[in-house]
């Protein structure tokens, strides 16, 4: 194509939301050339090809994304958050961009819940301390705003948007291979669960991604799979009671194997070939399938 495509979004300080809308048009354009105009200038909002998070008017069908233009924006869920200009985006383009309607849904819950709730003055989350506070995907956003020096010596938010919407395609992009990824290997881990003899110990021959697939089975207490470190090492992990919101394991590995290695574990076990026990008992390793599924058996037994 000849013709540039313009994306106008709102000059100033940019927003997680901004970026990431303007990420998901850029991903979805591909290899088609566009240039990205940061304006409040109406005249040149008219004449934008995607116009996200300014303009007062939200219309999918002419590709205007604003959430600003009246009380209540642009609507909201059925589970009541509200759209920002990032979920306006994702609801026409997402499932097109990931190509499956179950892949967009994935993010949808994973990424862009949570920039449109915050965006919108919706709570995310619950501090469980003064001191501690999760470091969120608006904090990497924000990191890119130019200080007071940095502006005294030239830089300006149009290039520090620029810069922070490389790092929201690169997220974007690592998000949906991930979830495009997690969908297939979930077979393989549904077909594990079917043909275990005994439901309380899943085997996987793969670093399949197994936590939220075998929540949904009661009885699954630990996984025997491939380890990462390789070279025929394989590891015994508990299974969460909820992966999403806790790190409460449904039944933890003995506590006296916490923290032991080697030849300590291996004589505490008896499993001759056992390496390695974390010390919060969620994960042991072996040197073989077979030592680190023995291990497993112990921990059912284990009170």
């Amino acid at each position: 194509m000849d013709k540039e495509t313009v994306i106008v979004t709102h000059s100033g300080s940019f927003h997680t939301d901004d970026v990431f809308a303007v990420a998901t048009i850029k991903l979805f354009l591909g290899d088609v050339p566009c240039r990205i105009v940061r304006t409040r200038d109406m005249e040149i909002i008219k004449k934008g090809d995607f116009v996200v998070d300014v303009g007062n008017v939200y219309d999918s069908e002419k590709n205007c994304f604003d959430h600003h233009q009246q009380e209540g924006g642009a609507g909201a869920r059925d589970n009541g958050i509200p759209y920002s200009s990032f979920g306006l985006v994702w609801k026409k383009f997402g499932e097109k961009l990931c190509e499956s309607k179950e892949v967009a849904n994935i993010i949808e819950k994973r990424l862009v819940y949570p920039i449109d709730a915050s965006d919108n003055g919706v709570e995310t989350y619950i501090k469980s301390s003064e001191e501690l506070t999760p470091y969120t995907v608006h904090n990497i956003i924000g990191i890119f705003y130019p200080t007071q020096k940095e502006e005294e010596k030239g830089q300006n938010f149009d290039t520090a948007f620029t810069e922070a919407l490389e790092i929201a395609q690169k997220i974007l992009s690592r998000e949906i291979q991930l979830a495009r990824d997690k969908k297939d290997g979930e077979v393989f881990v549904e077909k594990a669960y079917d043909e275990a003899e005994d439901k309380r110990i899943i085997v996987i021959d793969g670093r399949y991604p197994w936590e939220t697939v075998l929540s949904h089975y009661p009885e699954p207490l630990y996984v025997v799979s491939p380890d990462s470190q390789g070279d025929n090492f394989w590891k015994v992990k508990a299974v969460r009671e909820d992966p999403e919101a806790s790190f409460k394991n449904r039944k933890d590995l003995p506590k006296s194997w916490a923290g032991k290695r080697n030849e300590e574990l291996a004589k505490v076990t008896g499993v001759s070939d056992a390496t390695f026990c974390h010390n919060k008992c969620f994960i042991a390793v072996a040197g073989s399938k077979e030592g680190a599924l023995n291990l497993a058996k112990l921990a059912i037994n284990s009170k």
